[in-house]
C-alpha cells in the first residue's frame, strides 16, 4: 500500500506515557478521531500510539555447511541433464558452499538452490565456458559473484544486472506474437551494441529486453539496421580446446610481432578442428553393436566400414599395415614431400595415389589431407639425416605408399551449429553442436536465432514465386562488383552504367548493400612511385578515390537507402608499399581514411540533404554509410541468420602453381565432384549439372543390375564445362579445407594471432570470392552458396559490365550490362 506523502503527519511534541511513570502528560484524543474498540458494549477508548514508517528488515540468512554429496543429485539434474554440462569435483564445492552461505537452511524445501544452479547454468553456456565446469575456473567464481551481488533472502532479485531474463523473454515472445512494433519488442540493431553484451548470460547479443524505447522509431523497421560488417580484427579470437571438446576465447592481447610459438599453435587449432570435425562425421564413427551382415551386391551406407585415422607416431614398427592419416602436407628440406600431424612426420610417396574423387580438388602444401596407403620400413631412413632419429615428435623411419588423397569432408553448417528443421529453432536441435558459441559476436545461434527469423519474416519477408518471376526488385539484395580498378576509365563507366540500374528502381524496393573489392588500381602505385619519390604515388593514389567519390555523388538515393561495403586487395594502401602487389599477410588492414575522405564526405552531404528534405514530424530518415573493411571480413543480418564472407585473392591462380600431380584414375565418371543445389558459370551451368546428376544416377542403377548385358553399356557422361570445372574444384577445396590460406606460410603469409578470422568453420550462409583468375560463376556447396564475380569489365569484350546480384538466402546471378 502507498503511504501519503509525509506534509501530512505534523510534527508533535511526544512525552513519555503513562505506564512508564512520567510526570508529563499526553492530552486525550477525542471520541470523534480514535474510535472505541467495540462501542455497542461500551468499551473503553484507548488511545493508538503514534507509528512510525520504517524500511522493510533483510532477511537475515544463516548460513549452513552443505556437504557437496547433498547438493550432488540437484546439481546433477540441472546441469547434466536440462543443459548438457558437466560438473568437476572442485565445482561442485564451489557451488556448495556459495548455496550454503547464502541460501541457508531453505535450500531445498523453498527451492532456493535450484534457482541458483539454472541460473550458473545459464550464465556459463551464456560465456562460452564450455562443456566441463571447472571450479578453478575464473569464469565460475565471476558468475558466482555477480549472483551475490544480485541476492536477497536467499532468492535471486529478477531483472538484477548480468542475470538472464527469462520472464522478460516470454512477455517478449507474446508481444511479437500479438504484432508489436519492433521497437516495443526491445530487440535492438547489432550495429549498436558491443562484444560484451553479446556474452551475457541470455547470449542474447543486443536484445535490449525491456527498455524504454520510442514506438515511432521508424529507423528500426529498415532491414539494413540490422546489418552489420565485422572486420577479420574485430572478430572474436577462438581456438578449439580438446580437452573441454569446446571453443574458448582467447584472452591474451594479440600482436603482429608474436612469439614463435603462436605459429606452432596456429597449425594445431587448424588440425583439431579439421580432426574433430572428422570424428563427427558418420564415415568415422565406429558402432557399439557389432552386426553380421549377409553379404549383398547392392551398395547401400549400411555395409560400409568405418573409417579410422593413425597417428603418425603409432606407425611405428608395423611394416605393410594398411593405414589412413590425416596430416598437412609439407616439404622436406631434401625437396620430397612428406605428411605431418601432431605426433610426428613421414615421408610421403604419392607415384601411385589418386585423388578421391578423382580431379575434384587441388592437393598443395600446406593443406590439411586423408591419405590412405600402406607403412613400408626401409634400412635408410629418409628422414634421419634430417632430425638425428627416428621416433614419436620427429620424422619416421621407412616412407608411407599413398594409394588414395582426399580433402577432409566439409560439414553443413546447421549440423555445426547443432539445429534442425526449416526455422532451426532450439525445439528442434542435434546434440554436439556449437550453438552456443558466438563466432562473430553478433550472437549465438541457440540464444537470438529463432528470434531473429521472426523478425525477418515480419521485416524482409520471403518474395513469391510470381515476383520472382516477374523480376520484382525486392530490399535484401546485396549487389556485388568485383575488381575495381579505377585508373581505368571504362570501369568508372561501367560503375555509373550499373548503379544508374538501381537507382532507378522504386524507392524502399533498392539493394540493402553493395560490395565493392579491389583492387582499386591496376598496380601498386605506392611502391612503384611513378612521380618524385613515393609521393607522386600517393597523390595518384588519391585521385582515382577522387574519382569514384564523383561518380558516387551523381546517386544520391543509393547512397541514403543502401551500405557501401569497400574491400581492399593486395595493391592497395599501405601494404602495397613494401608489398609491392605481392601476398601480403593476411588479414589485412582496410585503406586509410587519408585516401578516402572525399567518399566519406559524400555520403554525409547526401544524407544531409535528406534530413533537410524529410517532412516535418516524420521523424530521422534513414541513413547511408561507407564501411570501408578488412580483407577478409563478413556481413552479418538479423544476427547469425545470414552471414556472408567478403575476401578478394587470387586463389585459383596460386593453386595450380603450387597443387601437387596426381595420377589419374581410369574412372570416367570419378571427375563429378559431389555438389548439391544449384550452380552457376557464365548463366548457363544448372542444365548440365541436372543432366549430369542424372547419369550418375543412371550409372549406379546400372551398376547395381546383375544383367551382363546391361552392365555392358552404360550410358555416355556428357562433358563438363572447363569453366564449371574449375569453379568446383575450387569450391571444394576451399571449404573442405575450412582455411581462406591452405598454404605454406612462405606462400600466403598470415598474421599468426589473427589467424582464427580466416576459418570457415562454421561455414558461412554465403561466400564472395573475388577471384580475377577464376571464371565468374555462382556455385553451392554443402549449403554455402559461393560466388565469384570477377572483374567488372570483361577480358575480351569492349563496353561490357559483368556483376552477381545475390539475395539473402537464396542464390546469386551473374549480369551483364553494356555501357
Amino acid at each position: 500500500m502507498d503511504l501519503p506523502p509525509p506534509a501530512i503527519f505534523p510534527k508533535r511534541k511526544t512525552t513519555i506515557a503513562h505506564i512508564f511513570g512520567g510526570n508529563s502528560k499526553t492530552p486525550a484524543p477525542s471520541s470523534s478521531a480514535i474510535p472505541s474498540s467495540s462501542p455497542a458494549f461500551g468499551t473503553p477508548v484507548h488511545p493508538l500510539k503514534p507509528f512510525k514508517v520504517t524500511a522493510p528488515t533483510k532477511h537475515a540468512i544463516l548460513p549452513i555447511i552443505l556437504p557437496p554429496a547433498t547438493l550432488r543429485p540437484l546439481a546433477f539434474r540441472t546441469f547434466t541433464k536440462k543443459h548438457g554440462l558437466t560438473l568437476t569435483s572442485s565445482a561442485l564445492q564451489e557451488l556448495a558452499t556459495f548455496i550454503g552461505r547464502h541460501c541457508g537452511s531453505g535450500w531445498r524445501e523453498e527451492g532456493l538452490a535450484e534457482k541458483v544452479l539454472e541460473e550458473a547454468a545459464r550464465s556459463w553456456k551464456a560465456r562460452n565456458g564450455g562443456v566441463i565446469v571447472d571450479g578453478a575456473n575464473k569464469e565460475l567464481k565471476e558468475i558466482l559473484k555477480t549472483l551475490e551481488g544480485n541476492m536477497s533472502g536467499g532468492k535471486i532479485i529478477s531483472g538484477g544486472r548480468g542475470l538472464s531474463r527469462q520472464d522478460s523473454t516470454l512477455s517478449l515472445a507474446a508481444e511479437e506474437e500479438a504484432g508489436f512494433s519492433t521497437t516495443r519488442m526491445g530487440l535492438r540493431p547489432n550495429a549498436a551494441l558491443t562484444r560484451e553484451e553479446s556474452q551475457q548470460s541470455f547470449g542474447m547479443s543486443g536484445l535490449d529486453v525491456g527498455a524504454d524505447v520510442v514506438d515511432e522509431d521508424e529507423a528500426l523497421l529498415d532491414p539494413r539496421k540490422w546489418l552489420k560488417v565485422v572486420g577479420a580484427f574485430e572478430q572474436p579470437r577462438l581456438s578449439y580446446n580438446v580437452a573441454k571438446k569446446h571453443f574458448e576465447r582467447e584472452t591474451a592481447k594479440p600482436s603482429l610481432l608474436p612469439s614463435a610459438s603462436h605459429k606452432t599453435a596456429l597449425f594445431r587449432n587448424r588440425y583439431n578442428v579439421i580432426h574433430q570435425r572428422l570424428l563427427r562425421n558418420e564415415a568415422f564413427q565406429v558402432s557399439t553393436v557389432a552386426s553380421i551382415r549377409a553379404p549383398t551386391l547392392r551398395r547401400s551406407s549400411s555395409n560400409q566400414q568405418s573409417h579410422k585415422i593413425t597417428p603418425i607416431a603409432n606407425l611405428l614398427g608395423r611394416h605393410g599395415s594398411h593405414h589412413m592419416l590425416l596430416g598437412m602436407l609439407v616439404v622436406l628440406p631434401t625437396g620430397g614431400l612428406a605428411i605431418s600431424d601432431l605426433t610426428g612426420t613421414i615421408a610421403l610417396d604419392i607415384s601411385q595415389a589418386v585423388a578421391i574423387p578423382d580431379d575434384s580438388a587441388w592437393f598443395a602444401p600446406g593443406m590439411i589431407v586423408l591419405v590412405d596407403g600402406v607403412y613400408e620400413e626401409e634400412e635408410e631412413s629418409v628422414g634421419k639425416g634430417l632430425s638425428g632419429s627416428s621416433g614419436v615428435g620427429g620424422t619416421l623411419g621407412g616412407r608411407f605408399q599413398a594409394f588414395f588423397l582426399g580433402q577432409p569432408p566439409c560439414e553443413k553448417r546447421r549440423i555445426t551449429l547443432g539445429v534442425n528443421g526449416p526455422d532451426g529453432g532450439q525445439d528442434s536441435t542435434i546434440g554436439g553442436g556449437f550453438g552456443w558459441i558466438d563466432f562473430l559476436g553478433v550472437g549465438s545461434e541457440r540464444a537470438v536465432g529463432s528470434r531473429m527469423r521472426k523478425l525477418e519474416q515480419r521485416l524482409l519477408p520471403r518474395r513469391s514465386a510470381d515476383d520472382t518471376h516477374t523480376h520484382t526488385p525486392g530490399r535484401g539484395r546485396v549487389v556485388i562488383l568485383g575488381e575495381l580498378n579505377l585508373d581505368q576509365p571504362r570501369t568508372l563507366q561501367a560503375l555509373r552504367k550499373i548503379l544508374a540500374l538501381y537507382a532507378a528502381e522504386p524507392e524502399g524496393q533498392t539493394p540493402i548493400s553493395f560490395v565493392l573489392a579491389g583492387n582499386f588500381t591496376q598496380h601498386a602505385v605506392l611502391a612503384r612511385g611513378p612521380g618524385a619519390a613515393g609521393a607522386g604515388g600517393s597523390i595518384e593514389y588519391k585521385e582515382v578515390f577522387d574519382a569514384l567519390a564523383s561518380t558516387l555523388a551523381d546517386f544520391p538515393t543509393l547512397l541514403r537507402s543502401a551500405t557501401f561495403v569497400f574491400v581492399p586487395g593486395d595493391n592497395d594502401a599501405w601494404v602495397s608499399s613494401f608489398g609491392g602487389g605481392a601476398a601480403v599477410p593476411l588479414p589485412r588492414k582496410p585503406a586509410p581514411d587519408l585516401f578516402t575522405s572525399r567518399i566519406r564526405r559524400t555520403f554525409a552531404a547526401a544524407n544531409a540533404e535528406a534530413a533537410r528534405d524529410a517532412p516535418e514530424g516524420q521523424g530521422k530518415p534513414a541513413e547511408g554509410e561507407a564501411i570501408w573493411t578488412s580483407n577478409p571480413s563478413r556481413i552479418t543480418l538479423f544476427g547469425p541468420n545470414h552471414e556472408i564472407l567478403l575476401f578478394r585473392d587470387d586463389l585459383a591462380a596460386r593453386l595450380r602453381r603450387t597443387a601437387v600431380r596426381l595420377k589419374s584414375s581410369s574412372s570416367p565418371s570419378a571427375a563429378q565432384p559431389p555438389h548439391d543445389d544449384k550452380d552457376n558459370a557464365n548463366g548457363n551451368g544448372n542444365e548440365n549439372e541436372n543432366a549430369t546428376a542424372e547419369q550418375e544416377d543412371a550409372m549406379d542403377l546400372d551398376a547395381e543390375s546383375s544383367d551382363p548385358a546391361t552392365k555392358s553399356a552404360p550410358p555416355p557422361v556428357p562433358q563438363v564445362p572447363q569453366d564449371l570445372h574449375t569453379a568446383r574444384k575450387l569450391v571444394k577445396t576451399l571449404l573442405d579445407q575450412g582455411y581462406l590460406a591452405p598454404f605454406r606460410n612462405a606462400t600466403r603469409p598470415v598474421h599468426w594471432d589473427y589467424a582464427s578470422a580466416l576459418h570457415l568453420y562454421p561455414l558461412p550462409t554465403a561466400m564472395v570470392l573475388v577471384d580475377t583468375s577464376a571464371p565468374p560463376f555462382c556455385v553451392t556447396y554443402e549449403g554455402c552458396h559461393v560466388m565469384n564475380p570477377s572483374g567488372v569489365l570483361v577480358p575480351g569484350r569492349t563496353r561490357v559490365g559483368r556483376w552477381v546480384e545475390y539475395e539473402m538466402g537464396k542464390v546469386g546471378t551473374i549480369r551483364e550490362i553494356s555501357f
